[in-house]
This record gives structure tokens, sequence and C-alpha cells, in this order.
């Protein structure tokens, strides 16, 4: 009798939020997964869950794009006039919405005078009236949306669910009852991907709530840092996990374990911005940490394999959360670390995938000629500058068979 081979493993991958440079590092993370596990093809995974800016790598894959055509999209800055991600889209002040809410201040001054002239002991009560007033996100998706939109519409893609090939699952949390909807999922599957896009990232204060059928939504990190269980529910055996913020560990160590206090500077050196960095990113892990609990009790068939960076990774901790301009060396950098990391693991990880069939590459893992970054810029402008270096040569030649003989002194 012969044995019946064992179906494919379900895989499915999780991806936290985390900015423009949480984006930036799960696509360079991404690629040294790639290059890790080859035999794992990232754009067929079975589940996609993406939360905040890891939703935008997400939909991608979703849609065949893979990480290092993500790289090109996100990160680099293409001169030959291809599709790529321009991040002054996420910089456009929200005129409508300042007008919109300008309309309603001369009604609210009004109200608000009349009330305090009534109610003298309760001006900041007064005062509260006037918060209608006010804007509800300073800067405007509209672009954003526009953009994603022609690129999700492009042949061999698409911007609905029900169309992918796979299951994809962006979760944004809904304003009015503070619950997580799961966009993708039955019921929430005939909005397109780019409109769930807008939900899941748009942070409290800097973008205004996103309008779907009448409700409101925001950052999908307000109530979890990964939503894993939205894929987990569904049945997985092996998971990925990939979370960019963690909180920096700035305590000084020698060689051998001793303090050394002039190695790096403490947290609070770099003042309120530093503190508030710091706190933000231990309470974005602290929930992640239980979370991760409670994914090994309550599916302990699943592998999960948590990839995140080195929280003495100083470089990482140093760069900032909403920059673009540090994009490629930053890319670069979770690419290297995450190799490392992925040889670091040797053989509990190995242990892991081969349960699924697969394997680390650990040859390309230590090749030291792997990079992301494109070749140096001089080789890229070389067939530029030959070319201007003739055409000045010609300028030249011209001037001189131009110009005109000159008269004899005598």
């Amino acid at each position: 009798m012969t044995r019946r081979p064992s179906p494919p493993p379900i895989v499915a991958l999780a991806l936290a939020g985390g900015g423009p440079l949480g984006a930036i590092w799960e696509i360079g993370a991404l690629c040294a997964l790639q290059d890790g596990i080859p035999a794992l093809r990232w754009t067929g995974l079975q589940h996609y869950v993406g939360v905040s800016a890891g939703g935008f790598v997400a939909a991608g894959l979703a849609n065949g794009i893979g990480p290092r055509q993500l790289y090109k999209l996100f990160i680099e800055d293409p001169s030959d006039g291809s599709e790529a991600f321009d991040p002054a889209w996420l910089l456009q002040p929200a005129w409508a919405e300042f007008w919109q809410r300008g309309l309603q201040w001369p009604a609210l001054l009004w109200h608000s005078a009349l009330h305090g002239l009534t109610h003298p002991q309760t001006w900041l009560r007064a005062l509260e009236r006037l918060s209608p007033g006010l804007p509800t996100g300073l800067m405007s998706h509209a672009a954003v949306d526009r953009e994603l939109t022609q690129l999700f519409s492009r042949p061999g893609r698409s911007n609905d669910f029900r169309q992918l090939p796979t299951r994809l699952r962006l979760v944004a949390t809904h304003l009015d009852s503070c619950k997580a909807v799961a966009f993708g999922s039955p019921g929430w599957d005939h909005v397109p991907i780019s409109k769930a896009l807008l939900a899941t990232a748009a942070l409290p204060g800097l973008f205004a709530p996103v309008n779907i059928d009448g409700q409101h939504f925001v950052d999908g990190a307000l109530l979890k840092t990964l939503h894993a269980s939205v894929a987990l529910d569904e049945g997985v055996d092996l998971m990925f996990c990939l979370n960019p913020l963690v909180p920096f560990d700035a305590t000084p160590v020698g060689t051998e374990g001793t303090p050394t206090p002039e190695a790096i500077p403490a947290i609070a050196q770099g003042g309120l911005p530093a503190v508030l960095s710091q706190t933000f990113r231990a309470l974005i892990h602290s929930r992640l940490d239980l979370g991760l609990k409670h994914y090994a009790r309550a599916y302990p068939h699943t592998d999960i394999v948590l990839v995140e960076p080195d929280a003495r990774d100083a470089e990482l901790h140093r760069a900032n959360t909403f920059s673009y301009r540090q994009r490629r060396h930053m890319a670069e950098h979770a690419y290297q670390s995450t190799r490392a990391w992925l040889l670091q693991q040797g053989t509990p990880l190995q242990a892991r995938l081969q349960r699924h069939g697969l394997s680390l590459d650990r040859a390309a893992l230590a090749d030291p000629r792997r990079s992301l970054l494109a070749a140096p810029a001089p080789q890229r402008l070389a067939p530029a500058l030959a070319h201007l270096r003739q055409t000045t040569q010609r300028l030249q030649q011209w001037a001189t068979q131009a110009q005109p003989p000159r008269a004899n002194a005598w």
C-alpha cells in the first residue's frame, strides 16, 4: 500500500506597524527571509495579516509583489520611470478637513460666547463647545488612496479582497466601538484594499478617521500589535510574525558584563522625544509579549517564528520612525541583521522549519557578497558622464571651428 503524500503546510505571515521606518525594516527582513528559506514563496502564502504600516507590505505580497520588488517600489527611487511609492503622498495637508471644520467656527464661537455670558462660572465648559471645529487629522490620505488604487489595478493585481488567490486581512479599529475589524473577512471583503489600507494606517491625530460605509476607522495598532489570531483562528501550521518596534536596551555592558557608563547615552539624555519613543515601544512590545504567550497556549500545534530587531541595535534606535531619508541604508541594515539573526538561530529554528518540509540555506545567509543596495552611484552614472563628456567635446570643437580668424597685427 502506497503512502499518501502529506499535504503542504499552511503558512501565514503577520506584519505589525511602526510607521514608514517599520515598513522599511519589514521589507529588508523579508528579503533576508527569502534568501534564508528559498523553498518558501513569500507571495504564495495561504494567509496574510497586516496592521498599520505592515498592512502595505502584506497587501503587496498578497498581490504577488515579492520582497525585492517591494524594496524597489517603496524604498528605491527608480530613474527609469517605473512605479514607486512617493513619501510625499503622506505629507499633504488635509485642506478639505480644515475647510469643513472651519465652516463651523462662526456658529461655534457664537454658542460658546453665549454660554460663557449666561454661565460665567463654566467658561471651561464653554471652550469645550469649540472642539467640533478642530480637525480630526493634519494630513490627507487622498493622494495615497488614489495611488494605491492605481497600483492594485495594474494587470495581474487586484484591489478586491475577493479576487486575490490568497487570504488577506487588514485590521483597523472601529472608532465608535473601539473594536477590531478585519477587512477582507466575510462581511468586510467588499471594501477596496486601498481603502482598508488607509483605515488600518490612520494614526489618530496625524490622519483623519477613514469613513467606510458611514462608519469611522483608525489605526489597527490601537488594540493589538500583530492581530495574528485573525489567521490562527482559521488554522495555521507555521506562522511568521514580523515586529519592527522594540524598546531599546541602553544599559551599557562591557565585554565581561560589567557596566561601562561611557558606552551608550541614557535614554533621558535624548529629551522628551526619546522618552516618549521608548514609552511607546515598551507599550507596544509588552502587548506583543502577552499576545505571544496567549498564542502558545491557544494554538499549541502551530509553530510561531517571531522576527524582530535586536534590542541593542543602536543604529535602528537612532533612526527617525517617520523618516524616509535613510530608507535605503535602513533596509540594508535590516536585511543584513536579519540574515545574521537567522544564522544565529541555527538548530532550533531549523528543527521547526523541518517539521513543515522547509530548511535554512546557510550558505546564502553566510554569503558576504549579498546585498540589497544597487550598484554604487559612480557605476550607475558612468554612461551619463561619458555622454556628457562627449557632448562637451563636440561643443568645444564646434566653438573652435565657428570662431572667426584673427586679423594680422601688422
